[in-house]
């Protein structure tokens, strides 16, 4: 998920709703329960610049004035916000659900351009929120296949429709995620041919590729891998738009990178391995039962 603060328009709805496809109850597939991982974090900052590359919601992210939802400014923040959203969304009550939308919504409240701005962005576009939740719903898909193998027919279905949570936890009713999982690739592909940048919003997702939010002792030493990482996750199109360039000498490395996290993930305890989710679905919880805000 990008930042809380940095969603884009919408579409007429009531930001307020309580989504009702999003009450029922229903088991966790085994699939994402196996993905809450840490290792699986590796892909996280290709997904962020995944979900920037659609205009209006990189534009809200470079222009928004909230903030404590940068990464760039406040990363420990922001990565505790977007995790507790992902562990919520995957494996959190429909009360928790609810809860997590009301206190997301606090922050979108305050992000919308200036009127008469060249790129129009209102963190209540339900379109744009979609677009963020299908990133991540794909990103969930690739670093299930890269760590585990290709899914069968049926854990794939049930995989999919579970992912659907990605969107309703935010203001995207169920009817607008698409029906099954050829659809759903009927509207990546076109997603695909949308994503743009301007200078400003590619220096930024250039910059977060490089991890320059880190301070600079850090960034020197985590840098070179975290783009190798980052731009590794990346599927072409998205490293094209933004310049990145990537050899075959790159993809080796990436490659064999991955085969070793995706080993760790499978040998380390199970509490270790689902380190920092655990935690931070334990904070959420706590904050929710005391009323303490979360955002």
């Amino acid at each position: 998920m990008t930042s809380a603060a940095a969603l884009p328009l919408p579409a007429g709805p009531d930001p307020d709703r309580d989504a009702a496809a999003d009450t029922a109850e229903e088991p966790i597939p085994p699939v994402y329960r196996e993905l809450l991982s840490g290792p699986s974090l590796v892909a996280g900052g290709a997904n962020v610049i995944m979900q920037l590359c659609r205009l209006p919601v990189g534009v809200g992210v470079v222009e928004s004035k909230v903030d404590s939802g940068r990464v760039d400014k406040h990363p420990v923040k922001r990565t505790r916000t977007t995790l507790t959203y992902l562990v919520v969304a995957m494996l959190g009550t429909a009360e928790e659900r609810a809860w997590m939308r009301e206190q997301v919504n606090k922050q979108h409240r305050q992000v919308r351009s200036e009127p008469g701005a060249p790129v129009r962005y209102n963190a209540f576009d339900r379109e744009l929120q979609l677009w963020v939740a299908a990133c991540i719903y794909w990103g969930t898909e690739d670093v299930y296949r890269r760590f585990y193998g290709e899914p069968s027919a049926d854990v794939l279905a049930e995989f999919y429709h579970h992912g659907r949570r990605f969107a309703t936890t935010l203001q995207v009713p169920e009817e607008m995620w698409p029906a099954d999982r050829a659809a759903f690739e009927e509207y990546w592909q076109d997603g695909l041919r949308q994503i743009s940048s301007t200078p400003e919003t590619r220096a930024y997702l250039r910059g977060l590729a490089k991890a320059n939010f880190l301070p600079k002792p850090v960034q020197r030493v985590v840098g070179p891998g975290n783009r190798l990482l980052t731009v590794g996750f990346l599927p072409p199109e998205f490293r094209e738009e933004l310049g990145l360039s990537w050899t075959n000498r790159e993809q080796k490395a990436f490659d064999a990178a991955v085969r070793a996290i995706a080993l760790a993930n499978r040998t380390m305890p199970k509490p270790l391995r689902e380190f920092p989710f655990n935690l931070y679905l334990w904070d959420f919880r706590r904050r929710m039962r005391t009323g303490r805000s979360f955002v």
